[in-house]
Order: C-alpha cells, then sequence, then structure tokens
C-alpha cells in the first residue's frame, strides 16, 4: 500500500512518540520534510529547529531483536532555495585557526536549487566564487527508529537508532538497516540537504525542504547493533560515537559482524578481506556524535546467505 501523509507536528527528539501513522510491512509512504530549521515548501517556519522529524511511523510487525529495512527511493527539494552557514565549524580546524572565523549565527549563506538542471547554485553572500554551481544530490541527514528503554535522543546527534549522522551516501536508491528497540520500531525521518561535502564541516548541507518516498521491510529476528546501509555498489556500515576512533571501531566491527553473520567469512577471512578493501567515508564530524561509515565493494563478496 502506498500512503502520501501529509504532517501536522513534528519532533525535535527521536523516541517513543505517538503514532503519526501506521503502516504495514512492505508499504510505501510518501511525505515531506522540513528543513533544519523547520521551514516548509513556502519558506514558512511551521516548527522549531533543530531538525524537526516526520513521522514517527508504527511498523507492524516490527519487534525488538528485528531489523527495519527503508529503502529511500525518492528524495526532492520542494522549494527552489536552500541555506547553510558558511564558516567552518570551530571543532573542524585548529584552535588558533578558529578564533578567526566568522560568528556562525550571522553567517547564512543562500543558494537557488534547480531541479531541472539538477544544480544548486550559490546566490549570497557575494564571493569571488561568483556564481558557485554545483550538482545536485540529495540526502536525509536525520533519520532512524525510536531508541530502547524509554529515551528520546535529540536530533541534534546520533547512536546506535540512527539520528543525525548526516552521511551523504544517504541518497535515493539506498537501503538502510536500523535495529529495532521497540514495538512498532516508530520511524523518524527529516533533515533534508540538496547537497553536502563529507563531514558536514560547515555545520550544514545545502538545508532544504523535501518531499521523499521510502517503503520498509521488518526482517523478523535479525539483530544487529548498529545501522547498516547497502547501495547497487557497496555494503556499508555506519558507527556514531565521539571520540572519532571510537566511531571507526563501531563502524568496523558491525562490518565483521555482517560478514561473519550473513556471509560466512570466519575471523582469518574477514580480516584479509576488510584488510585490504574496505574503505572509509566520514559523516558528521559536527555534532556531538561523530560518524563513520565502513564499506565493502559487493563485487569482491561471497554470496550472501
Amino acid at each position: 500500500m502506498v500512503h502520501r501523509f501529509t504532517p501536522d507536528r513534528y519532533h525535535n527528539t527521536i523516541g517513543a512518540h505517538t503514532p503519526a501513522l501506521t503502516i504495514a510491512d512492505g508499504d510505501t509512504v510518501v511525505t515531506t520534510c522540513v528543513d533544519a530549521w523547520g521551514q516548509d515548501a513556502r519558506g514558512e517556519r511551521v516548527t522549531r529547529g533543530p531538525n524537526p522529524m516526520t513521522g514517527p511511523f508504527f511498523v507492524q510487525g516490527a519487534q525488538p531483536g528485528d531489523v527495519l529495512a527503508v529503502q529511500l527511493e525518492r528524495i526532492t527539494p520542494n522549494r527552489a532555495w536552500g541555506w547553510v552557514r558558511t564558516p567552518l565549524a570551530f571543532n573542524t580546524v585548529e584552535p588558533d585557526f578558529a578564533r578567526q572565523l566568522p560568528e556562525r549565527e550571522q553567517a547564512i549563506g543562500k543558494w537557488t536549487i534547480d531541479l531541472a538542471a539538477g544544480t544548486a547554485t550559490l546566490q549570497s553572500p557575494t564571493t569571488r566564487l561568483g556564481k558557485l554551481a554545483l550538482p545536485l544530490a540529495p540526502m536525509i541527514g536525520c533519520f532512524g527508529v525510536a531508541p530502547g528503554g524509554g529515551e528520546a535522543i535529540s536530533t541534534a546527534t546520533s547512536g546506535s537508532h540512527g539520528g543525525n549522522m548526516d552521511y551523504n551516501g544517504f541518497v535515493a536508491g539506498v537501503t538502510v538497516y536500523f535495529p529495532v528497540f521497540v514495538e512498532g520500531a516508530l520511524f523518524h525521518i527529516g533533515d533534508g540537504h540538496a547537497l553536502q561535502g563529507d563531514g558536514e564541516i560547515s555545520g550544514t548541507g545545502v538545508e532544504i525542504a523535501i518531499e521523499v518516498q521510502f517503503t520498509v521491510r521488518v526482517l523478523k529476528h535479525k539483530a544487529i547493533g548498529w545501522p547498516r546501509g547497502e547501495n547497487a555498489d557497496f555494503i556499508f556500515a555506519v558507527g556514531n560515537a565521539r571520540p572519532l576512533d571510537q566511531a571507526l571501531q563501531h563502524a568496523t566491527t558491525e562490518m565483521a559482524r555482517w560478514l561473519r553473520d550473513d556471509y560466512g567469512l570466519d575471523a582469518h577471512e574477514t580480516g584479509i578481506l576488510m584488510g585490504q578493501a574496505a574503505k572509509y567515508d566520514l559523516g558528521n564530524f559536527f555534532d556531538p556524535a561523530y560518524t563513520m561509515v565502513c564499506k565493502l565493494p559487493k563485487r569482491i563478496l561471497p554470496t550472501r546467505a
């Protein structure tokens, strides 16, 4: 079944909130998300930030110990402009250099979005970069499932439930896997970016309101520790933590578990494969928890069990 859902409330935490919509295993949802400031497709601020979430969506049949698979099928900007903070984030540069950076709250840039041309173009401030135009690469910055233990975790950060990972690999065509901690999974989604460099090192992507389409599946009795994903070419595992080395350890361990449990590789085989073929992407390097992504090309993997 396809559900066309119009949100009328948003959440700034990911937690066991009252479901906005109940859906079934295999259902598709078409909905909208406001931007990180709570501005909608008309540019009106309809809720507060940071990163207001659409949902949560209660998925029938999802129970703790299962996995929720979310296939991102379409992510489309639904207005003609986006915004950014222009300076680099303080924590991404050396302390002495950070003192020279502009005040972030006052340093806002605007980009125009041209869906037909597939570009985002810098409009302000005026710079020597001129009309800088970059290819659109719409992505989801923040999404995930309700954590266990009654927690409600700020959409400014991330954890094993997902959250504000700001990984620019979360684009249309990717399937993302989340561990389920509560009945119904309670899936939240928001924080669209028209494009974003690795690490979100200015603290924003090009922040936009979006229309998004996704399909959910429940994988019964398949426990995982951290979010996972796959696209046509790679499988990848996500670790969210601070310091950065701990995020890398989570991502690496989750990939090793995946190879053991789904591909039948022993510790020697896993070490051989990952040691020579693993690639790492930097997700969020701005917010309280950092994000590291460990990925392997599908073409070298054995047949999945």
